[in-house]
């Protein structure tokens, strides 16, 4: 599924439905340059799982944060910083996982794909307007 959204309000708006349909152990992985809407889209994810979406902030130097507020945690990871794939490997997050949603931002840097991820493509579409790919892996 892919849409064309015209506002940052419109990009979380696809996370929060996309929400709904998550379950303990769902990963959300998220693909797009600097400036996408990456953020934004795990706010409305936060939102759809009961967190307050002004809580989400990018997690760039603690590489991990957690939220709670609904009846799922959201661990909100960022792998920008991370070239090594035995550094991302330490992270241990295939444990961290079991009881939570995963969204995992620069998800390129993930050494594989975890099994059954939804895969998240956000593109500049203009100058407000982004292109969101929604993907199931099976």
């Amino acid at each position: 599924m892919t849409i064309t959204t015209h506002s940052e309000a419109d990009t979380s708006a696809i996370g929060r439905d996309l929400a709904a349909r998550l379950s303990p152990g769902s990963v959300v992985l998220l693909f797009g340059d600097l400036g996408a809407g990456k953020t934004a889209f795990i706010r409305g994810l936060a939102e759809g799982l009961g967190v307050r979406p002004e809580d989400v902030s990018s997690p760039t130097f603690t590489l991990i944060q957690e939220y709670r507020g609904g009846p799922l945690p959201l661990l909100h990871v960022d792998l920008y910083r991370l070239d090594d794939p035995r550094e991302v490997d330490e992270l241990g997050l295939d444990e961290l996982a079991v009881h939570a949603v995963l969204a995992v931002e620069w998800a390129e840097h993930l050494p594989r794909t975890p099994p059954d991820a939804i895969r998240v493509t956000i593109e500049h579409a203009g100058e407000t307007d982004r292109r969101v790919t929604v993907e199931t892996q099976k």
